[in-house]
């Protein structure tokens, strides 16, 4: 199986009704698009809607950080990478960078932190192995691959001495 590195499939067009006062896509739009890319990266790992229906578990996103690098407009598009960081048996860290389609800068990231839950007790339990097999090989490609400097952010003012 080959493990896409970075794992790049979802695009989107930005929609008039997405712009704000300011002309742009309002930050909401933003979460959005993340979290379409998030369904398309769990269907990827194992953990889809699918998954869900099988086994009446899922994931529920705990932190996030979103970095706004540089403005789209409406009708403009724009793909999601996505790098898995890190998990262990009931956690995933991944990272989500949106880059603009035509003119390739990057336009926003957001960093994430699930849990695998038991939608019957509501408590996070461990995912299975065939996923966390998966979710080794993809970390294993994701590897090599350079980090955005906007992993690990901490937000706050920088004041000057």
């Amino acid at each position: 199986m080959t493990i896409p590195a970075p794992f790049d499939r979802w695009r989107e067009t930005v929609r008039p009704e997405w712009t704000d006062y300011n002309a742009h896509m309002n930050l909401a739009y933003y979460v959005l698009i993340f979290d379409h890319a998030t369904d398309a990266f769990y269907v990827e790992v194992g953990l889809g809607e699918g998954y869900r229906n099988r086994t009446n578990c899922s994931t529920f996103a705990v932190e996030s950080h979103i970095t706004y690098d540089r403005e789209v407009m409406s009708g403009e598009g724009v793909r999601v990478e996505t790098l898995l960081l890190d998990f262990d048996e009931k956690r995933l860290h991944y990272f989500h960078r949106m880059v603009h389609a035509e003119k390739g800068y990057l336009a926003a990231t957001t960093e994430l932190m699930a849990v695998h839950v038991d939608l019957a007790t509501r408590r996070v339990s461990p995912m299975p192995a065939l996923v966390l097999d998966h979710l080794a090989a993809m970390k294993a490609a994701h590897a090599a691959l350079p980090r955005s400097e906007q992993v690990g952010r901490v937000i706050g003012i920088r004041r000057r001495a």
